[in-house]
C-alpha cells in the first residue's frame, strides 16, 4: 500500500482540481437552479458514482502497462504529464475565443445534462462515466503516484481512486446545496476567468507531476 507522505501528496495535488468546477459542476448547477436541491444532490451523486467507472478502467488499463514493462509505466506517467499541459495550453486558448464571455450559468445552461431520463441518479451517472476526458484524465493523474515497490498496483490506484472522489464529493454537494442561493452570483462569473484558472490549475499540476518523476529518477 501507498505511504502515508504520498496520500498526503496525491491529496494536495487533487486539491485544485476537486475545488475547481468543470463540466460535472455545470451539470450539478443546471440540476439545482433547475429542479431543485433534492433533484441536485440525488444528480450529484450519480455524478461521484459514474467516477467509479473511470477509476476501474484506469485500474485494468494501468496493470495491463505495468505487466508489460517499467519502462513503459514511466512512459506512461510522462504521457500523462504532457497530457496536463495539453488542458492547460487547452484551457488558455478558451479563453480567449469570444464565448468565453458567457457566464457560467449561460454555459451549463446549453446542455451538458442528457436528455430523455427524468432520474436524476442516472443522468449524474451517465454525466460522471460517459465523460472520455474524465477517463484520459484519471489515467494520467493516478500512476503519478502509484509505486510498483510499495506492492500490487491495482490497490493502490482504487484506493487513490476513492480518495479523490471522497475529496470532490465535498465541494460537489456544496455546489448542489448552494446553487439556488448562488444564482445571482454565478451569473457574473465570466467564463473566461474559468478557463484561465483551469490553464494554471493545470499547469501547476503538470509541473507537480514533472518535479515527482524528477525526484523519483
Amino acid at each position: 500500500m501507498p505511504r502515508a507522505d504520498t496520500i498526503a501528496l496525491f491529496i494536495l495535488a487533487a486539491m485544485p482540481l476537486v475545488l475547481f468546477p468543470g463540466p460535472s459542476v455545470a451539470f450539478i448547477v443546471t440540476s439545482a437552479l433547475r429542479r431543485g436541491t433534492r433533484f441536485g444532490v440525488i444528480a450529484t451523486a450519480g455524478v461521484e458514482t459514474g467516477y467509479l467507472v473511470h477509476v476501474a478502467a484506469a485500474c485494468i488499463g494501468i496493470s495491463a502497462i505495468v505487466a508489460t514493462s517499467a519502462l513503459a509505466f514511466s512512459v506512461l506517467k510522462l504521457a500523462g504529464a504532457g497530457y496536463l499541459l495539453w488542458l492547460a495550453l487547452a484551457a488558455l486558448r478558451s479563453s480567449r475565443h469570444p464565448a468565453s464571455q458567457r457566464s457560467v450559468t449561460d454555459v451549463a445552461s446549453a446542455g451538458v445534462a442528457p436528455s430523455g431520463l427524468r432520474n436524476p441518479f442516472q443522468q449524474g451517472f451517465l454525466v460522471g462515466a460517459l465523460n472520455p476526458k474524465t477517463a484520459v484524465f484519471f489515467l494520467a493523474f493516478l500512476p503519478q503516484f502509484a509505486d510498483p515497490t510499495r506492492g500490487p498496483i491495482p490497490p493502490q490506484l482504487i484506493l487513490f481512486g476513492l480518495v479523490f472522489i471522497a475529496l470532490a464529493c465535498v465541494p460537489d454537494f456544496a455546489w448542489a446545496i448552494g446553487a439556488a442561493r448562488m444564482r445571482g452570483h454565478l451569473a457574473r462569473v465570466s467564463r473566461r476567468l474559468i478557463d484561465r484558472l483551469a490553464a494554471g490549475v493545470y499547469a501547476i499540476l503538470a509541473l507537480f507531476v514533472l518535479a515527482l518523476q524528477r525526484r523519483a529518477n
